[in-house]
């Protein structure tokens, strides 16, 4: 079981809704809009995904890298590297 089980129905709507925000932006560019609103709106649809990856990644402690750790010592330090990671990679965007 996935960490974010228990919120996926959350997580597919603020999806669904960033892919509202992105058709947005295509329209946008699309009808010539001012760069500035298009790069405006661009900043809140990555903010929206990072909001989702940050979620995600606190589910996946919560539940993964916690029961890991519980229940053996290599694997849990194996956990919290993948955690190390992701945090790593989130940060790159």
């Amino acid at each position: 079981m996935v960490g974010y089980t228990s919120t996926k129905d959350d997580v597919l709507l603020r999806l669904r809704r960033i892919e509202g925000q992105v058709r947005g932006l295509q329209r946008l560019v699309d009808e010539d809009t001012w760069c500035i609103d298009v790069l405006t709106q661009i900043s809140s649809v990555t903010k929206a995904l990072q909001g989702v990856g940050v979620g995600l990644l606190d589910d996946h402690i919560r539940h993964c890298v916690r029961d890991a750790v519980q229940q053996d010592e290599d694997e849990g330090n194996e956990r919290i590297q993948e955690v190390v990671l992701a945090v790593r990679r989130l940060l790159r965007t």
